[in-house]
């Protein structure tokens, strides 16, 4: 968090204005902060530098199906680059960056290193996700139902039009 004392106005405007009086000015109950460096509050319990890791990880294909082999079992580095046209040093490159995101951990198996699934982040990931698949879940559902009435209302609009011209007698 950052301090009350305006330090925080520094960040985006010049040393010669005086961030108190820019905040009197406003008049502005409280202090302001770059959207940025603001802590994000009300937004869960999942770390946001663990999430964006996780999903930076999981934009590359490579390392989507590294973690896809590792899901069937522990495997070695060489078993891990076998598939891969890469050499073994851009494997390695690839599960650097999959085991700073936590995604897997290094085992100690004798001589081998063999590396391994870590289900956290992505239960975090598959969370995170979850609340806007709910939301897009309850738009398409109010969605389905506005289509539904829009349906209805165009059937007994032509039923309606059947009637009247039925009613009317010929000249």
């Amino acid at each position: 968090m950052l301090p009350d004392d305006g330090t925080a106005l520094s960040l985006l405007i010049p040393a010669k204005f005086s961030p108190k009086k820019i905040l009197q000015r406003l008049d502005l109950p409280g202090i302001l902060y770059y959207h940025l460096v603001m802590e994000l509050l009300g937004y869960g319990n999942i770390n946001a530098n663990r999430l964006d890791a996780t999903f930076a990880a999981l934009a590359d294909p490579t390392r989507r199906a590294i973690l896809a082999r590792l899901a069937s079992g522990e495997a070695s580095v060489n078993q891990l680059a076998q598939p891969f046209a890469m050499s073994q040093p851009a494997i390695s490159k690839h599960l650097k960056v999959l085991e700073r995101a936590g995604l897997i951990s290094r085992g100690l198996d004798a001589q081998r290193r063999p590396r391994r699934l870590e289900a956290k982040p992505l239960a975090e990931a598959n969370e995170w996700l979850e609340r806007y698949r709910e939301f897009w879940e309850a738009n398409f559902q109010r969605l389905d139902a506005l289509l539904i009435e829009m349906k209805s209302d165009e059937t007994t609009t032509k039923e309606l039009k059947k009637t009247k011209k039925r009613g009317r007698s010929k000249r």
